[in-house]
């Protein structure tokens, strides 16, 4: 497989873009979050930017790959909007959760971003097995965060 430079830099940062604005867009918000009950097993603050830029990197390789799969374009098309939408359910959760402390709806709509997610590795794998493994670690943050997000909910309210 030759590499597509311009295709796989664009690939890459649209995921970095919408996790940097959410970041930017919901930051106030974070610095309350330090003073909230949290559950057991939360990670030290650093941590979250760490693992978001290496899932947000993984996701724009995974996105990549099935733009470039030897597959029907139609099959490539529904993939990625799949995969669209899963990037705009992640995008308004830090503004939901952070922002506007809204805990439980948050909740709620990380449970739509799993289910996302989920198709997002079902259509990935389908088209390329790298893609959709490349989609498992951030299919498994998603769950952690559920965890979190739920024990910030129950220990807040």
């Amino acid at each position: 497989m030759k590499i597509k430079p311009k295709k796989l830099i664009v690939c890459l940062s649209i995921p970095l873009a919408v996790g940097g604005l959410a970041a930017l867009l919901s930051m106030s918000g974070m610095r309350a979050f330090a003073a909230l009950n949290k559950p057991p097993l939360t990670p030290p603050a650093w941590v979250f930017p760490v693992v978001w830029t290496a899932l947000y990197l993984m996701m724009g390789l995974a996105s990549y790959l099935v733009s470039e799969a030897n597959r029907p374009k139609d099959e490539i098309s529904a993939a990625l909007t799949v995969y669209a939408c899963q990037l705009a359910l992640n995008f308004f959760w830090p503004i939901l959760f952070f922002r506007f402390k809204l805990y439980l709806f948050s909740f709620f709509w990380l449970v739509a971003l799993w289910l996302a997610v989920l198709a997002t590795f079902a259509f990935f794998h389908k088209l390329d097995k790298r893609a959709g493994k490349l989609i498992l670690p951030y299919l498994l943050w998603v769950t952690f965060a559920g965890y979190l997000n739920f024990g910030v909910y129950l220990l807040n309210k």
